[in-house]
C-alpha cells in the first residue's frame, strides 16, 4: 500500500467529527444518513466558523508538506500507475459498445442497400 498522504479534510468535517457524538446524544435514534443531514443543517446555522476553518488550513498546509517530502523522495511513481490502470480498464469497456454499434450500422446499411435494388 501506498504512504502517500491522505488529503485533509474539510473544515466541516472536522467539526462534523467532533460534533457526531453530542448530535447522537441530542437525537436519539437518528441513522447514521439523518445524522449527517442534522449535522449539514446545523453547520450551515453556524455563525462563526473561523476555528474549524483555522484548523481545515493548518492541516492543509501540513499536507501540502507532507506531499511535497513524499513527491521528493520519489514517491509519486505509484499513483500514476493506478490511474493508467483505470484508464486502460475503462477504454478496453468502451471498444466492444463502440464495435457492436459499427456492426450494427453496417448490417443496416447492408438492408437499406438491399431494399434500393429491390425497389428500382
Amino acid at each position: 500500500m501506498s504512504d502517500k498522504p491522505k488529503r485533509p479534510m474539510s473544515a466541516y468535517m472536522l467539526w462534523l467529527n467532533s460534533a457526531r457524538e453530542q448530535i447522537k446524544a441530542d437525537n436519539p435514534g437518528l441513522k447514521v444518513t439523518e445524522i449527517a443531514k442534522k449535522g449539514g443543517e446545523i453547520w450551515r446555522a453556524m455563525k462563526d466558523k473561523s476555528e474549524w476553518e483555522e484548523k481545515a488550513a493548518q492541516a492543509k498546509e501540513q499536507y501540502t508538506k507532507d506531499l511535497e517530502s513524499y513527491n521528493a523522495n520519489g514517491g509519486g511513481g505509484e499513483g500514476g500507475g493506478k490511474k493508467a490502470t483505470k484508464r486502460g480498464k475503462k477504454a478496453k469497456k468502451a471498444s466492444p459498445a463502440k464495435k457492436k454499434k459499427e456492426e450494427s450500422e453496417e448490417e443496416e446499411g447492408d438492408d437499406d442497400e438491399g431494399e434500393d435494388e429491390e425497389s428500382e
